[in-house]
């Protein structure tokens, strides 16, 4: 996402990479590992052979990924983990020894997957590529330090693999922090709205949408706006969209070929995942959706509030509203401090049903 004349550019910065190969970070510090979950695999080569490529993280507990001192900005995250572990896995982030995340998502919907199973995207900010690596390329700067943790709520040790990648630099005055947070309907109240983001406190701009939709009924279910509340709007919101398809790039339902869902994945928008009904146990049809706002960030300087309608329609040509299942990330860029996240549910409202 660098534009091509920064590559260019010499600098001073200094690039770092975080693994369980090298765990501080350090320079001259990858590769030294005699312990890890490779050691077997490598007990003919010894050390500097692959000896610890992954951490395994009990059940119950939190890993912490990074920790590093600033200033400095995250470039790049690559992860997997099996697809039966992506909502029972917490990714967190941490900028400037602060004390509530400025990200707290289940680490499938981070990435764009949040219904468990895989699919591939390619896209400016997050790719998914065969079978299950993730990619984040969101810049993530900080001034003092970061810190990046994995919370595993399952019942059983989680094996992730990572790479995180950073550089060492001075960062300018004016650059904000980067900020994702994770919200659900399970299934949305009758007549109501899916609320993305609320009390959302500073200045800052709001550069993606991710959404797992879940639909409950038949017939097309996009008809609903997305709304964007800044600064001093109320009742009223000064971006109003015109349909769910229209938002994340498409138009007339995604149909394409006739009587199917058109699947794509672009730069900046994409339908990547279609989950159809399979005649036993999935009975309901299921969707993944993005939006990036790189060239068109919605800007704010003192709140921002976003909500999203879930509407189908009904007989005699009439608006249905739905009680769908909306787990929605929003990603967006702030000065600190943030205001404090709602909490998470517990490990039932987050599990894929």
């Amino acid at each position: 996402m660098l534009p091509l004349n920064s590559l260019t550019q010499l600098t001073h910065a200094k690039s770092r990479s975080i693994s369980a190969e090298n765990p501080t970070g350090e320079s001259g510090a990858g590769g030294r590992a005699t312990e890890g979950t490779g050691a077997e695999c490598a007990r003919d080569l010894g050390q500097g052979w692959k000896i610890s490529p992954s951490v395994s993280i009990p059940a119950k507990s939190t890993h912490t990924v990074a920790d590093v001192a600033g200033p400095g900005a995250v470039t790049q995250i690559w992860l997997t983990l099996f697809p039966d572990r992506w909502r029972r896995t917490i990714l967190r982030m941490y900028w400037d020894g602060e004390e509530t995340p400025s990200i707290e998502v289940p680490v499938g919907d981070f990435f764009c997957s949040g219904w468990c199973q895989r699919a591939n995207i390619t896209s400016l900010a997050v790719n998914v590529n065969p079978a299950g690596g993730f990619n984040c390329y969101w810049e993530m700067p900080f001034r003092k330090g970061a810190r990046i943790t994995l919370e595993n709520i399952g019942d059983e040790a989680t094996t992730v693999y990572y790479q995180v990648n950073y550089e060492l630099k001075d960062i300018p005055a004016n650059a904000a922090y980067f900020h994702a947070q994770w919200r659900r309907s399970n299934p949305l109240p009758y007549e109501s709205v899916h609320t993305l983001l609320d009390g959302v406190q500073g200045w800052g701009h709001y550069v993606g949408t991710y959404i797992a939709w879940g639909v409950n009924n038949n017939g097309w279910w996009g008809e609903g706006e997305i709304k964007f509340y800044m600064d001093d709007d109320r009742d009223w919101p000064t971006i109003c969209g015109t349909g769910t398809e229209d938002y994340f790039g498409g138009a007339w339902n995604f149909e394409h070929p006739k009587g199917e869902y058109g699947v794509f994945s672009g730069p900046y928008t994409g339908l990547p995942q279609v989950i159809k009904p399979d005649g036993l146990y999935q009975s309901q049809q299921r969707f993944g959706l993005y939006r990036w706002h790189i060239t068109d960030p919605v800007r704010f300087e003192r709140a921002l509030r976003v909500t999203i309608q879930a509407l189908g329609w009904r007989y005699g040509h009439r608006y249905l509203p739905l009680q769908d299942d909306i787990a929605s990330t929003s990603f967006w860029y702030q000065n600190e401090p943030h205001a404090p996240f709602p909490a998470l549910p517990d490990r039932d409202g987050l599990e894929v049903n």
